[in-house]
């Protein structure tokens, strides 16, 4: 309220430190710095709560304490006072900055940061190096396409297979399990590398580990359905799964694993759900293939954007390839009883015409994972003649 033109604030005996510090802020967000506020109030100490809370706050007091009058009066100090001098802005809701502050620390995108808030460790920083305008609009479908792997999948549902086509699904099991455990480690990590800024990166990452623990969980329920231990885990498989978990860089990363890895494995889902021997192992391809094309859509949106802004990075991503590839030349790729476990798995039986067949399924799946990263490299920015020859040199481990 008003009062001869000057703002007050009536307490009657409600304290300082019962709420009373609330009326005085507001009213004091109501007028100019430096304009009087006169506080009338009959609280016991209330004159000696104020100036301490002025203190703190920035602001300069007048004690009167006149009978029947004000117990003080508060000229209003600048926005750069008490608790806000230094305060940082951390720019616009929607839109974030193309570097975020160590300073800023966990503050949400638009927060006022209070001066004194510790730095944070958050090596990626930079909008560059993390965003992509897509992140949003995946994060929330990825929450919106959970699935329940208890549910979703027909457990009970009674099939009858051959011992040697069930152990080859066992097989492909192991397989998968070994390849999302790698998938899901890696985003994990850098999920906590990005600065809270990019919220919609962080929170996506993190979603596409939750993905791959669900993955994980439901590859493993499979292959222990009908068996109690798994298949074979090989050096050559484990040696191309390394070099993704150590490759530091989140934008190389992006590239080995998404683009050229988890792209890879949309054709082998989209496989395994084709020819799958039971409606069991059809049915967890097909919800697992959804989840992994949303990881590829924010590896391709993140680099297209990433490559966009610098070309130059092109060349960067071929050297990664290749540099994997020079590592990985002397393994063995694709473990012999994966490879075998393929064609018996496509074949369903041991007939000669059937495993026939089945190779000549394989043979169309790995010519299909091969035109797959060849478009989605040509998507980012590489000529059709690079990506050709990049894509010849991607792991024999699919991943």
């Amino acid at each position: 309220m008003t009062e001869r033109g000057i703002c007050t604030v009536e307490l009657a005996d409600l304290g300082l430190d019962q709420g009373g510090h609330l009326l005085i802020k507001r009213a004091l967000r109501t007028v100019p710095v430096n304009t009087p506020v006169a506080v009338y109030g009959d609280a016991p100490e209330l004159a000696i709560h104020l100036r301490s809370w002025c203190r703190a706050q920035g602001h300069d007091i007048e004690i009167i304490k006149i009978a029947g009058g004000p117990v003080a009066v508060i000229h209003r100090g600048g926005a750069e006072a008490g608790r806000w001098r230094g305060a940082e802005s951390t720019g616009d809701a929607a839109i974030p900055k193309e570097h975020a502050h160590a300073s800023w620390g966990l503050a949400g995108r638009s927060a006022t940061v209070e001066a004194g808030v510790p730095a944070f460790d958050f090596p990626l920083d930079t909008r560059a190096e993390v965003w992509a305008k897509e992140a949003a609009r995946l994060y929330a479908q990825a929450a919106a396409s959970q699935w329940d792997p208890a549910t979703a999948i027909p457990w009970d549902e009674p099939f009858v297979l051959l011992d040697d086509v069930e152990d080859a699904v066992v097989q492909v099991m192991t397989y998968l399990i070994e390849n999302e455990t790698a998938a899901l480690v890696i985003p994990a990590r850098f999920a906590s590398q990005v600065h809270p800024h990019f919220r919609e990166v962080m929170q996506l990452l993190a979603i596409q580990a939750a993905d791959e623990a669900r993955h994980i969980e439901v590859f493993t329920r499979r292959a222990l359905l009908r068996r109690t231990k798994l298949g074979l885990s090989t050096v050559g498989g484990q040696s191309s799964l390394k070099t993704l978990i150590d490759e530091p860089d989140f934008t190389l990363s992006a590239m080995l694993l998404s683009v050229l890895g988890e792209g890879s494995f949309l054709s082998l889902l989209g496989f395994l759900h084709q020819h799958a021997p039971d409606r069991v192992t059809s049915e967890i391809a097909r919800l697992v293939s959804q989840d992994e094309a949303r990881h590829v859509a924010f590896g391709i949106a993140h680099l297209t954007q990433h490559v966009r802004e610098n070309p130059a990075l092109l060349e960067r991503l071929a050297e990664a390839i290749e540099r994997r590839h020079d590592v990985l030349a002397n393994t063995a790729g694709l473990n012999e009883e994966v490879f075998d476990a393929l064609i018996l798995f496509a074949a369903g039986s041991w007939q000669p015409e059937a495993l026939r067949a089945g190779w000549e399924k394989v043979q169309v799946l790995i010519a299909d994972m091969d035109q797959g990263r060849v478009r989605r490299l040509c998507r980012i920015g590489f000529d059709e003649h690079r990506a050709r020859s990049l894509s010849a040199l991607h792991t024999r481990n699919f991943m």
